[in-house]
């Protein structure tokens, strides 16, 4: 992510800059690049005035992080930069410098102040010194036969000092055997100084050691960095660092108490890969109470990056696995529609969650797809295309309002789409769950497509349907397998306007084995897409 423009960064910003901006600013699980960057993800074709979806040039397959699979360049690189790691541990390069020291108190000051002043009063004295040291000289001088009568005791003031030098000399001996023997311990001080260093882990994997996880968080950073080793190298030590002082851990327990904002960004379901996918619905922000309360004020900007910081952080460490064969990344999806202008109060906050994401959450987005384009926004992002990677164009899709609900569902299916979206996904949904699989029809222009469902007797039928667009007849009856039965009309056929329920449900309790007939009449010049699905119950079941 970091290296390619930070999808994840996306998701944590808001709306941020409905513009290019708003697209870097997902990066969400981790894409580097500037919003605007981001964006454009020069797809091949351009979006029609009815809507058209722009995909990208080329669809980006995810790397194995297998190393047996890896060519054997990756595999040195990956070799070295392991090595760089160990050592980098040995040195506290991960370990976040000391505090500096208090500053001093200021009562010192005076007592500084004092002592240049005394060791003055001495200078003044010295000439008086000297006087004396003359006139000692002279009476020296005159002394002198007397102190020549006194050589002969001469030799025992010289015993005196051997002696005395002597006794020095043993008392200097026993001190230096006894520091000796109490400097005797040291060396097993030493040997306990030399302490492997602590173990440094990142999203609950360590970086060194026989975790299988750990290769995968390694080619995180190394595919950021296009394999260059101390690129890499460097781009991890910073990402410990940040998450030290940022204090990851002690934010992953903090309550900040945002639940409005559960509708702006969430998780929900996944993809045909089992990738989870992460929802960015920035239109949210056209509740003006919503919006000064995440971007009121300073205080409220940085609570709500720490919330952003704490969703994702949350978000990886219960839907990510980072085994060699497992789950490693996610897929963004980012709703455009209604998204707040380019200038606010969020812009500042945002360019900041999209610097955070793609430094420090590389390689997390698996595709991210853009839905409910606005056409300024891709001929915004068009300008940056030439400063993107192919490995980053490669990730990004972008769909116009009219496109979205089909470009979604090639990438995830309609069962896992939430209803707001064009899909069939709700909450607490009493009769239909994500393991109910959907079946996607399209109805042609100016025709009618016929549903038949089977049913066995005793038992009760539900199902459920969506035209996207609606504008359709639609209708529904029972007919019995036995000859001679009657056709039961379950639902009178009737026009289904646009604005109508997105989801239509029905249900029938059948006495007699038969088949449900479910039909849908297109009388529009347009194709539409029919999404479906049902379960027959039991009697008992139904009860």
């Amino acid at each position: 992510m970091a290296e390619e423009t930070q999808p994840q960064a996306a998701a944590a910003a808001p709306a941020a800059e409905a513009a290019p901006e708003v697209v870097a600013a997902e990066k969400a699980p981790a894409e580097v690049e500037e919003p605007a960057v981001e964006a454009e993800t020069e797809e091949s074709a351009a979006v029609a005035d009815d809507g058209g979806a722009v995909e990208a040039t080329g669809s980006f397959k995810e790397e194995s992080n297998l190393v047996a699979d890896l060519p054997d360049p990756e595999k040195k690189a990956l070799d070295e930069f392991k090595e760089l790691i160990v050592a980098a541990l040995a040195a506290g390069e991960f370990n976040l410098p000391p505090p500096p020291p208090p500053p001093k108190a200021k009562t010192e000051e005076p007592a500084k102040a004092e002592e240049p002043a005394k060791t003055e009063e001495p200078a003044k004295e010295e000439p008086k010194v000297e006087v004396v040291a003359e006139a000692a000289a002279a009476e020296q001088a005159k002394e002198e036969p007397k102190a020549e009568e006194a050589k002969p005791p001469e030799p025992k003031t010289q015993e005196v000092t051997a002696e005395e030098v002597t006794k020095t000399a043993e008392a200097a001996a026993e001190a230096a055997a006894a520091a000796t023997s109490e400097q005797t311990p040291a060396p097993e001080a030493e040997a306990d100084a030399v302490a492997p260093p602590e173990p440094v882990f990142i999203w609950g994997v360590p970086l060194v050691g026989d975790d299988e996880r750990t290769d995968a968080v390694l080619l995180k950073f190394l595919r950021a960095r296009e394999f260059k080793v101390k690129e890499a190298m460097a781009m991890l030590r910073s990402a410990v660092l940040w998450r030290k002082r940022f204090g990851i851990d002690s934010l992953l327990e903090a309550d900040l108490a945002f639940p409005e904002l559960e509708k702006v960004v969430f998780y929900r379901g996944a993809d045909r890969e089992s990738h989870p996918v992460c929802y960015n619905v920035y239109g949210e922000f056209q509740d003006k109470d919503l919006y000064e309360k995440a971007f009121g004020d300073e205080e409220k900007r940085e609570r709500f990056l720490k919330w952003r910081i704490q969703l994702l952080e949350r978000g990886i460490l219960s839907q990510l696995d980072f085994a060699p064969s497992g789950i490693c990344s996610m897929v963004q999806v980012t709703d455009l529609k209604n998204s707040p202008p380019m200038l606010g109060k969020h812009r500042a906050v945002t360019r900041q969650a999209v610097a955070l994401l793609q430094d420090n959450y590389p390689e997390f987005i698996a595709k991210k797809v853009f839905i409910n384009v606005p056409w300024w926004y891709l001929a915004a992002n068009k300008m940056m295309s030439p400063f993107l990677t192919q490995r980053t164009r490669s990730k990004f899709v972008f769909a116009s309002q009219a496109k979205s609900p089909e470009t979604l569902f090639r990438y995830i299916a309609p069962e896992q789409v939430p209803v707001q979206f064009g899909g069939l996904y709700k909450e607490d949904d009493p009769e239909f769950t994500t393991s109910d699989s959907v079946t996607e029809l399209t109805i042609k222009a100016s025709s009618k497509e016929t549903i038949e469902i089977p049913v066995t007797e005793n038992s009760t039928i539900v199902w459920e349907l969506r035209v996207l667009g609606w504008e359709v007849s639609y209708g529904a009856e029972f007919t019995p397998d036995a000859e001679g039965g009657y056709t039961v009309i379950v639902q009178k056929t009737r026009k289904v306007p646009a604005n109508e329920e997105p989801i239509m449900k029905g249900s029938f309790k059948v006495t007699e084995a038969g088949k449900i007939a479910l039909t849908i009449n297109n009388p529009a010049s347009k194709k539409k897409k029919l999404l479906y699905r049902s379960k027959v119950k039991s009697t008992s079941e139904s009860i």
